[in-house]
């Protein structure tokens, strides 16, 4: 499968061993189901069209960007004043710090890239990095600029290549305190927590990422597929499950103990284990 065009080339940077390298997005939402807005009579695509509440439609060559500071109370940025503290690319990803992958909060990682050596003379120095940072077990954290934006990355060994994950700063992470403060301090009962261990035990086994399909999507692709046939189709929603009552919990637990335990499926050939990470919290 071809790669593709990279989101980013540039260099990779340790101390003074520098290697030309590429960044790919590791991920694809392109077969995600998108939806347009049509006219219900005429199916044209309708044209979102800018309109001021007091002076109705306006052209787009009106529109400026603001920064609402306070409830209905705005100021105007220009864009000549964006790009004035836009920050210009340095085409180099420097390594600041190694860590441990447990040391990231699970709730920083934000988007994979693969890390590739871009050019066959970049191969040794990138093999370099990727097998020493393999050896002491650590990831590297550097910076990069894409889009206009400085992001954090947190740069991993993946087999033969590396992978760079895109962290979220400070500000975009909540405090979990103010969601988690009115949860009640006690334990759960000893023997309902042992028989809950018991429900874990059998349904363990390895994480296939084939058993897990967006059962959402799939329906939609299944809908479109029969109306595209000139069908009806009729979508039959899941029932949704009973809360259960504290009476009923240790009842549940013992019930659900006696269920046939789920089968594990076989890992598969090949399989590389994921690095572990801090949980969140």
């Amino acid at each position: 499968m071809a790669a593709g065009r990279p989101t980013w080339q540039g260099h990779l940077r340790l101390s003074l061993v520098t290697c030309p390298v590429a960044l790919y997005t590791a991920t694809d939402s392109r077969g995600d189901v998108h939806f347009n807005m049509l006219h219900k009579k005429t199916h044209n695509r309708i044209r979102m069209i800018p309109t001021d509440p007091d002076i109705g439609p306006i052209e787009r060559s009106d529109i400026v960007k603001g920064y609402e500071y306070e409830k209905g109370q705005y100021i105007v940025v220009t864009q000549d004043e964006i790009d004035s503290v836009r920050l210009e690319s340095t085409r180099t990803i420097d390594i600041e710090r190694f860590v441990a992958a447990d040391e990231i909060d699970r709730l920083y990682w934000e988007n994979p890239y693969f890390l590739v050596p871009d050019g066959k003379l970049a191969a040794e120095a990138y093999g370099v990095i990727r097998e020493a940072m393999t050896k002491q077990g650590q990831v590297a954290l550097g910076r990069v600029v894409m889009h206009q934006r400085e992001r954090l990355l947190a740069i991993e060994p993946r087999e033969t290549g590396m992978v760079a994950w895109s962290l979220r700063s400070r500000r975009e992470v909540r405090d979990a305190a103010g969601y988690f403060d009115a949860i009640p301090a006690g334990k759960p009962d000893a023997a309902m927590i042992q028989i809950a261990q018991k429900i874990i035990e059998q349904k363990e086994g390895p994480f296939d990422p084939e058993q897990f399909n967006d059962r959402y999507e799939d329906a939609l692709r299944a809908l479109i597929k029969e109306k595209q046939k000139g069908k009806g189709s009729k979508v039959t929603a899941p029932e949704e499950p009973d809360d259960t009552n504290v009476v009923d919990l240790m009842e549940a637990l013992r019930k659900s103990l006696g269920q046939a335990p789920a089968a594990k499926a076989p890992a598969k050939k090949g399989a590389v284990k994921a690095p572990a990470r801090k949980k969140a919290g």
